[in-house]
């Protein structure tokens, strides 16, 4: 599909979408090329594709919501054809969304350097190795529940491996207010100095899920916060979310957030 066979729609408020997902992620719909169409007809200048990345797990342990180690060279193939052929009509980047698990990182790294990938996001879904179960969106009373959550982000976030930081506000906390608060303002802090984008993530916004969470970006806004909007799309239909973008949109003018549409794009690069 070229670009004078699209009707275009009128979109300024949502030019760039960094978190996208593909069918090998075993919960999204879609072909990659779809994803691609749905983004130039609704607008969007820049697409990066951010599928759920593999790991490396210790033992028999197997994690069914990423796409396995062997299906990376194909998603990079994919990805980087469909760059070539839309080159004139979209900015297409290739890059994963994972998590900080510090027992496998560093191999995970390794892996990456095989490929020219562009950009990695932080979606951090569990505590500690993903094995131990501790699912962030879960419901939380520990006390020490969010800090923990906080601690291993900004851990995963020194290394200067990723690009932004992905629904910050996953955690799903159900313990006091006041050690919410704190541990938010811990993390914002630490991206506000850093200068790590975070993301209003959109697909929480179109199923009504806790995230994102409107006290958490008030704490980010006090902080001065780059954020960006995450369509984290599982459907084309979603690349180009402009009903929730606006949503968002109105967020960040209520509380004075500081939007950017283009982050500086880091390659995760092994030590």
């Amino acid at each position: 599909m070229k670009t004078e066979e699209i009707n275009f729609m009128e979109n300024k408020i949502l030019t760039t979408n960094f978190h996208t997902h593909t069918t090998r992620c075993n919960h999204a719909a879609g072909e990659d090329r779809q994803y691609v169409e749905e983004a130039i007809k609704g607008g969007l200048k820049v697409l990066g594709f951010s599928d759920h990345s593999p790991y490396f797990f210790s033992g028999d342990y197997y994690s069914t919501f990423r796409m396995k180690r062997e299906q990376v060279p194909g998603y990079v193939d994919s990805i980087l054809a469909l760059k070539k052929e839309y080159k004139d009509d979209i900015e297409i980047k290739l890059g994963f969304e994972t998590e900080y698990y510090p027992k496998y990182f560093d191999k995970l790294l390794e892996f990456y350097s095989q490929y020219p990938i562009d950009y990695i996001i932080m979606g951090q879904h569990f505590v500690l190795n993903e094995e131990e179960h501790i699912y962030s969106g879960e419901l939380h009373h520990e006390e020490d529940m969010m800090m923990r959550y906080v601690d291993q982000v900004i851990e995963g976030l020194e290394t200067g491996c990723f690009t932004y930081l992905a629904h910050p506000d996953l955690l799903n906390f159900g313990g006091s207010k006041e050690n919410y608060e704190k541990a938010a303002d811990k993390l914002c802090a630490y991206a506000a100095k850093n200068k790590v984008p975070l993301e209003i993530n959109m697909l929480g916004m179109r199923e009504h899920r806790h995230y994102p969470n409107f006290e958490f970006f008030k704490i980010a806004a006090r902080h001065n916060c780059d954020i960006i909007l995450g369509c984290d799309a599982h459907e084309p239909k979603d690349v180009c979310d402009l009903e929730s973008a606006k949503t968002a949109l109105e967020w960040c003018r209520k509380l004075g957030l500081n939007r950017i549409e283009y982050p500086e794009l880091k390659k995760p690069s092994a030590k």
